[in-house]
């Protein structure tokens, strides 16, 4: 008679995943408390949300990693959401299935997203339906996991990083970038910059020889200072990024009658954001929007994810996580 053989060891994770999605149940990543990356814990057993009047599901395959999302788990950033949460706005995926009223999606429909409902760190998210766009055939996944922020916000602005670069050139403005790596200057130049800067060099403003019109800011805390010395004659900083408080010269605004804008998604109206979409999907179908990806981190990652995009070396591409 042979003997039976039992394995303790956990089942491979698209076994786990299976198993999920039969019990009704899906693997989330959750806050309880805010902090650092740490505070960000994956759970296996979040209730897949049902999809409500205007909502769809969407069976996530990729979620862009956002420093907003930093922020708004560290409790430092004016929109704190309420205790337990899912991070994660920027998904691409699978419509899974609709709520009443939802004509412009099926079940089986590729789409990316601008914000959602129950958070994007999971397998499954609800969304609203107007956050909602189809995914373009020209790009996979990751890449509609990289469009949400970077590319709306670009747009808003009217012309943030490889995004902002895209579209500035597009529109044919000559366009000068700043990066900390070799790697990520050579990302900028081939994504649309007409020069770039290494801002980790001492004294690399000294280097830009021309006055600017437009600064996108990605970390004023650091640099608006020296922005503002960069600017023409009625130029602008539009402030999309920020760590922390700094000290300027407001008489460096009078010299130039510049200004200091501050720009936020979050407000966007629905005009506005119709009209992000079409720019955006018309750039992908013209050619010349195509995001970045650079690092994908497993679901059970996001805590490293949130670590490597604050303190690493410099992005080389839109980082997101694969459920």
């Amino acid at each position: 008679m042979k003997a039976i053989q039992y394995y303790c060891f956990p089942p491979p994770p698209d076994i786990l995943v299976a198993m999920a999605a039969t019990r009704n149940v899906m693997r989330a990543v959750r806050v309880f408390e805010f902090g650092g990356p740490e505070v960000l814990k994956l759970q296996s057993n979040v209730l897949i949300p049902d999809p409500k009047e205007n909502q769809v599901l969407i069976k996530v395959h990729a979620c862009g990693v956002n420093p907003v999302e930093t922020y708004i788990r560290s409790g430092n950033y004016a929109r704190k959401p309420a205790l337990p949460y899912t991070p994660g706005s920027d998904v691409a995926g699978v419509i899974e299935g609709v709520g009443e009223h939802v004509t412009a999606f099926k079940k089986g429909d590729r789409v990316f997203t601008i914000d959602t409902i129950s958070g994007g760190y999971a397998d499954y998210a609800v969304a609203a339906a107007n956050r909602v766009f189809p995914l373009p055939d020209k790009l996979d996944f990751r890449q509609g996991a990289a469009i949400g922020i970077p590319y709306f916000t670009s747009k808003v602005v009217r012309f943030v990083g490889i995004a902002t670069c895209q579209i500035a050139r597009a529109y044919g403005l000559k366009v000068l970038g700043t990066a900390g790596t070799e790697e990520g200057m050579n990302l900028v130049l081939r994504n649309g910059a007409h020069q770039v800067f290494n801002h980790r060099e001492a004294n690399y403003i000294d280097k830009i020889k021309v006055r600017v019109d437009i600064i996108i800011e990605m970390l004023s805390n650091v640099n608006l200072a020296a922005d503002l010395q960069l600017l023409s004659c009625a130029g602008r900083v539009m402030v999309v990024g920020c760590r922390g408080p700094i000290e300027i010269n407001p008489r460096d605004t009078m010299s130039k009658e510049s200004s200091i804008i501050g720009v936020s998604l979050f407000l966007a109206t629905e005009e506005e954001r119709r009209a992000c979409a079409a720019a955006v999907l018309a750039g992908v179908e013209a050619g010349w929007l195509s995001p970045a990806v650079g690092c994908g981190y497993a679901l059970g990652r996001a805590a490293e994810a949130h670590a490597d995009i604050i303190g690493g070396a410099g992005a080389a591409g839109k980082v997101v996580l694969l459920p």
